[in-house]
């Protein structure tokens, strides 16, 4: 039974997320979500924090384990045996990016193959980078991420939109 890598840095995991999740898992039994400690993007939610908030949003899901990992996916895909990555695409303008990690993760491991996905069409616009947007801004990320999720980013945030508001006075 192929092992499938779903990767990504998932600050925060959305509704879109959870839905690659599952048609991933309806084609791979066998499912790691993998978070990314990518030291290039400054994640709002400690690496704990997020593998929390994924591992409550696929409760149920058997035959899905969540992990982490640092470095290169193809040098983690070795350790864990897996051929396949699961990348989500949501529009055009992903393709190009996710195009070039497919052909760079198999130019440094030949076995590796990117399996795209794309969302139900609801979820299609919907990125961790708006939802934090939102978030920030005061609004209701309710439609886009489960209620763990929602409370999080308001305890989050509510610190921060205070210090902001301390400042300007």
């Amino acid at each position: 039974m192929a092992l499938a890598i779903y990767a990504g840095t998932f600050d925060p995991f959305t509704f879109g997320h959870i839905d690659i999740a599952r048609r991933a898992h309806r084609l791979f039994p066998r499912l790691v979500i993998a978070v990314s400690t990518n030291p290039e993007k400054a994640a709002l939610f400690s690496l704990v924090e997020r593998q929390r908030i994924i591992r409550d949003a696929v409760r149920g899901m058997r035959g899905v384990s969540i992990d982490s990992f640092d470095g290169l996916l193809v040098d983690y895909m070795r350790q864990k045996g897996a051929r396949v990555v699961i990348r989500g695409l949501r529009a055009l303008s992903d393709f190009e990016y996710e195009f070039q990690m497919a052909l760079m993760n198999r130019k440094l491991n030949e076995e590796v193959e990117t399996v795209f996905l794309m969302p139900h069409e609801q979820y299609s616009y919907l990125s961790s980078r708006l939802v934090k947007e939102i978030a920030l801004l005061g609004g209701d990320v309710s439609q886009f991420v489960t209620p763990m999720v929602a409370r999080m980013l308001k305890e989050r945030i509510a610190p921060r939109q205070e210090g902001k508001r301390s400042q300007e006075q």
